[in-house]
């Protein structure tokens, strides 16, 4: 302890408070544990304050801007006019509600909540920096630590991020003017969502991408239609080259990109945002002191209880890996508080649904067809395409399709591929039957509201079974 420190003491310390620091926090309030929150910024992380609400708060925004401009074709005319300034404090406003909301239900919940930095200097005590001059410092010492510091934007040499040409996603969020042109690089769902946004306010957008296509991980004909619908927004895509370097010619930044063969090529744009990827902030805890190593990636290694190799020390998050996905870290924050106040918890990564919020949206979870080959399964497939939905018709969104793996032996449901609109809400339905074994008849068969999305669903599990009544069967 440093001459001068507050000493204090909790049952449970957790640093970080994201999306999985603050649920375990709260989680942990409600088993009656004594509970201390440390956060150095805001409240929610990464994910409310400069990642998922506020691009979906602009994603949103933009839609209704986009599709009113394009309606022509139904008998609907208008021009919308969009002030970008109005948008971003709209789209504060949202992210100070739900900020605000956590700060009060971990106060409700009995948190005890500490501004500043933690770092471990023994396996029982962290030393809290309290931001501003004259703070100081304070000593914490805990019987269970939860690690949630989340993560941050990639940089790539000679890109630093400086907020005039140079943007992370968290600045371009932050613009108030619309740049002229923007190039991406990174062709990644950070940099398909943003794109996507800027395109539709008229910005004129290329995206460069190292590998062969967008989104790496997603099969090729999800990615088709996503691609094709941004080609359609103007958005120009340039795979296969890496950036290399850049100048600030004063108006606007001059970046030099490489190919695989070695040749070069030069592109102009007013702003530059490097989306490509995130990795775990570790690096400022001070793991050393308690003997915790990460692995190469800079993760933390866990059990399914979200316990590191350090017998008292938890984490979740960003921090324990991919997917770096908030649901994800609250699963795993509910399970860490559960397991240190004696519950039987384990994790289960078998459903964790993805949501990509392009357009149209990508909602995926479990098994691909080939990822439940390769794990011994014979699968069946079933599909339903948009284009014969009566509700993604009316909706003129037709472009996409719901897809169902299944066993084919026992017909349970394996995972599930859908793009379409609404697609992160309608992923849901599959990720409950996977989570209760359920099978390709009791999706067929649960009768769903006419006319919807959802019916897609069903169907493309009635098509699995060869029972389908609105596409051709298989």
């Amino acid at each position: 302890m440093v001459v001068g420190d507050i000493a204090t003491g909790t049952e449970v310390l957790v640093i970080g408070g994201g999306p999985g620091g603050y649920v375990a926090a709260i989680r942990a309030g409600q088993l009656g544990l004594d509970v201390t929150l440390v956060e150095k910024d805001a409240y929610g992380g990464t994910c409310l304050n400069t990642g998922c609400i506020p691009s979906k708060a602009l994603v949103h925004a933009t839609d209704v801007a986009h599709e009113a401009r394009g309606a022509e074709h139904m008998g609907v005319y208008a021009d919308p006019a969009v002030d970008l300034q109005g948008m971003v404090d709209w789209k504060d406003g949202v992210v100070d509600q739900l900020t605000s909301g956590v700060e009060k239900l971990c106060k409700a919940n009995g948190v005890n909540l500490v501004p500043g930095r933690a770092e471990f200097v023994s396996d029982d005590t962290v030393r809290v920096a309290h931001g501003g001059e004259g703070q100081g410092s304070e000593s914490i010492e805990f019987e269970h630590a939860i690690v949630a510091t989340g993560s941050r934007p990639i940089q790539l040499p000679g890109f630093e991020f400086d907020d005039d040409r140079i943007l992370d996603s968290s600045g371009l969020l932050s613009l108030t003017e619309l740049p002229d042109s923007l190039l991406v690089v990174g062709g990644g769902y950070i940099g398909m969502e943003l794109s996507t946004v800027l395109a539709k306010l008229g910005c004129e957008v290329t995206v460069v991408e190292m590998l062969d296509d967008i989104l790496p991980g997603y099969e090729d004909d999800v990615t088709r239609v996503v691609r094709e619908r941004a080609e359609e927004l103007g958005i120009q895509f340039h795979f296969g080259e890496a950036a290399q370097q850049w100048e600030d010619t004063g108006t606007d930044a001059f970046v030099t990109t490489e190919d695989e063969d070695g040749e070069t090529h030069e592109y102009t744009a007013e702003k530059v945002l490097v989306a490509v990827g995130r990795q775990p902030v570790t690096d400022t805890v001070g793991l050393d002191a308690i003997g915790l190593e990460t692995a190469e990636d800079g993760t933390i290694e866990t059990d399914d209880q979200a316990r590191s190799s350090v017998e008292n020390v938890f984490a979740v998050g960003d921090v324990a890996g991919e997917p770096m996905l908030a649901h994800k870290a609250y699963k795993e924050g509910h399970v860490a508080a559960e397991v240190i106040a004696g519950e039987p918890a384990a994790l289960d990564y078998q459903a964790v649904p993805a949501a990509v919020f392009t357009d149209p949206e990508i909602g995926t979870v479990g098994m691909t067809e080939a990822d439940a080959a390769d794990a011994g399964f014979d699968p069946v497939v079933g599909e339903m395409p948009l284009r014969a939905s009566g509700r993604a018709l009316t909706l003129d969104e037709s472009d996409g399709f719901v897809r169902i793996i299944a066993d084919a032996e026992t017909e349970f449901v394996l995972g599930a591929q859908i793009v379409a609109p609404e697609a992160s809400e309608l992923i849901a339905e599959v990720g409950l039957a996977i989570e209760m074994g359920a099978q390709l008849e009791d999706i067929a068969a649960t009768i769903h509201t006419h006319p919807t999305l959802s019916e897609a669903v069903a169907e493309a599990a009635a098509n699995a079974r060869g029972e389908a009544t609105h596409t051709l069967n298989r």
